[in-house]
């Protein structure tokens, strides 16, 4: 096949017709710079990962004091504005705001199920809220500053650089993770002690020096466990998988201690690889020991220089590393736009490469299934159109929507009904639904077969643990139904019910949600950064766990709480969390949406999945 030119691409393109790109000279090869501020996932600290919880005593949280200020001037603001607004101002709308859950029943009789499918919420922020989120944080910094230079702890002191040692850190990060962040510090990182359930167990924590250090006070708390990415529920200490477990301990050990292409591999191993592949309705599929490392140990083996990324605005972190690590052109589109993504992938193929206007080795998508800070599901079916429309490749993460998503728990392919062969990478990791570690890389068997060849995860990294294969292998046969019972069934439908009336009742509360409503992560927009703090300690004083955002993990204005939904939550856990979270909307003015909510009672029965 002959390279395009410039000017065959733009006639076949004015007429409509695709576009198609030669075929790489070494396969799936990589190299690329992505934009650093579209890494949200950075910086989060998840529950399940290791975060925990700790009580200062009251003359210990200096903060406290200038965050309930801040919400008390913030919400003696709002009501002034509010009502100036009522007598002085003319509200007028463009359209009427798209309904959420239980209050929009046009939703579920759309014409298209694929746009219904694809409807999701971002509900923007008014003037008022960006403006005091940007007030509240300046004076956080600017009083963090002053007391920096009035009073240096001695901890801060004995961090400076050695003598004549370059400073090892940036100024500024320095100063936000001393001066700021470790004024709030208390909220994140908190250990725990106990399986990442339904429910937790937090290791209570004190701090004597305003949150420079810490100490475990002997105590803990059990919580809620909101946070935690265990959206089947397995995350557990007994059943048909732990007993698995327990057995290949005792024939295989915990550890291979080897790469995969040296003496770490056992029949637990393509025993995984062949059920996987079946599970996903694939040629073959090849496991790694890291979920993170899949993305970051691949990517760099399937592009090369010359090569045209794709990547939406909010991937996660180990994309964008892994992009980093390569040599590829790297083009940011919007989130979940498409306009966008055609806009720019029309522009990159009438250029070309850069300087020499030569066409690119190849083109590759990269998107998300389901968003973990957005709790947003991508547009596979139009993205699926400009696949065959520009003869691009399409590489999906489905850390979050595999197990969560789909009817059988496949991911977002078979939530939309789309034929997963039609992906050219389905990523995906084992640590969320499946209770374990690890991740996977699934497509044709060509594709799979070049991984397994020249994978840095495949050479320079340890193989899978046992223990975990017999963990994954035994949840995924639950899932899929092989164990005899329909508790893998279960389980997804009493996830995609407990999502649907966590959201609902959210929305009727009067708070802003982001994401679509079959997204089983739910982030709630808190924004001011002292708000953030206030809430995060209220509900672990209410023993509920869960997660806060704030920058930099998300813009400077748009912190938010983030709620894992899990099908394990019990309707009782569920609407303690809801009850705490209206009382917290009212308490510290955290009711910033402006759709219209539905009136009636929301009952969990009658919710529809």
């Amino acid at each position: 096949m002959s390279y395009l030119t410039v000017e065959n691409a733009k006639t076949l393109i004015q007429n409509g017709h695709a576009t198609k790109c030669p075929p790489a000279k070494n396969g799936f090869i990589t190299n690329a710079l992505h934009d650093s501020k579209a890494s949200k996932d950075m910086c989060n600290g998840s529950i399940s990962n290791g975060n925990g919880a700790f009580h200062h005593s009251k003359k210990e949280q200096p903060l406290t004091i200038l965050s309930r200020l801040n919400v008390m001037s913030s919400n003696l603001f709002y009501f002034f504005w509010k009502h100036f607004r009522r007598l002085f101002s003319r509200h007028s709308s463009k359209s009427k705001p798209h309904l959420n859950g239980s209050a929009c029943k046009m939703q579920e009789s759309h014409s298209d199920p694929d746009e219904w499918k694809s409807r999701e919420s971002f509900e923007a922020p008014s003037v008022y809220v960006v403006a005091t989120t940007m007030l509240g944080f300046t004076m956080v910094m600017l009083l963090n500053a002053l007391s920096r230079f009035i009073y240096a702890p001695k901890v801060a002191v004995e961090n400076k650089n050695r003598k004549g040692y370059a400073p090892l850190y940036n100024k500024f990060d320095l100063f936000y993770s001393q001066y700021v962040y470790r004024r709030v510090k208390d909220c994140w990182n908190r250990p725990i002690c106990s399986v990442p359930g339904v429910e937790v167990e937090l290791k209570d924590r004190v701090s004597h020096d305003s949150n420079w250090t810490f100490q475990f006070s002997g105590t803990t708390s059990k919580c809620i466990n909101l946070g935690s990415y265990n959206y089947l529920g397995f995350a557990e200490n007994s059943g048909p998988s732990i007993e698995a477990v327990k057995e290949t301990i005792k024939t295989y050990g915990v550890s291979l201690c080897s790469s995969p292409s040296e003496y770490g591999l056992s029949p637990l191993h393509f025993e995984l690889e062949k059920l996987t592949a079946r599970f996903l309705g694939v040629d073959d599929a090849i496991i790694f020991g890291m979920g993170f490392g899949t993305n970051v140990l691949n990517l760099p083996c399937i592009l090369s220089e010359g090569c045209l990324v794709f990547s939406d605005e909010k991937n996660h972190a180990s994309l964008i590393l892994s992009l980093r690590l390569s040599k590829a052109s790297i083009t940011v589109f919007k989130h979940n736009n498409m306009k966008d993504l055609e806009r720019k992938l029309r522009t990159a193929i009438i250029k070309g490469q850069p300087k020499t206007g030569k066409p690119w080795k190849k083109i590759l998508v990269i998107v998300e299934g389901v968003y973990s800070m957005e709790g947003s599901i991508v547009h596979l079916p139009q993205l699926l159109k400009l696949k065959e429309k520009y003869k691009v490749y399409l590489y999906v993460d489905e850390a979050h929507s595999v197990g969560a998503l789909g009817p059988g728990g496949r991911g977002v392919t078979e939530y939309f009904g789309i034929d997963p062969k039609k992906i050219d990478i389905l990523m995906g990791t084992f640590t969320k639904s499946f209770n374990a570690a690890g991740g996977y890389l699934a497509g044709s068997q060509e594709v799979i077969d070049y991984i397994r060849r020249n994978s840095h995860g495949t050479h320079y990294a340890p193989s899978m643990s046992p223990p975990i294969m017999r963990q994954i292998s035994t949840t995924m046969q639950i899932i899929m139904g092989e164990d005899g019972t329909d508790e893998g069934q279960r389980r997804i439908g009493q996830l995609r019910k407990n999502i649907r009336y966590f959201r609902q009742k959210l929305h009727q509360i009067g708070v802003i949600i982001f994401g679509n409503d079959n997204s089983p992560v739910v982030p709630l927009m808190v924004y001011l950064f002292s708000k953030l703090h206030i809430v995060l300690k209220e509900f672990k004083e209410r023993n509920v766990a869960v997660v806060g955002v704030g920058f930099p993990a998300a813009p400077l204005y748009m912190g938010r709480l983030r709620f894992c939904i899990s099908a394990g939550h019990t309707k009782e856990q569920l609407d303690t969390a809801i009850g705490i979270i209206a009382e917290f909307a009212d308490q510290f003015g955290l009711k910033y949406s402006k759709k219209p909510r539905f009136e009636g009672e929301i009952k969990y029965e009658d919710v529809k999945v």
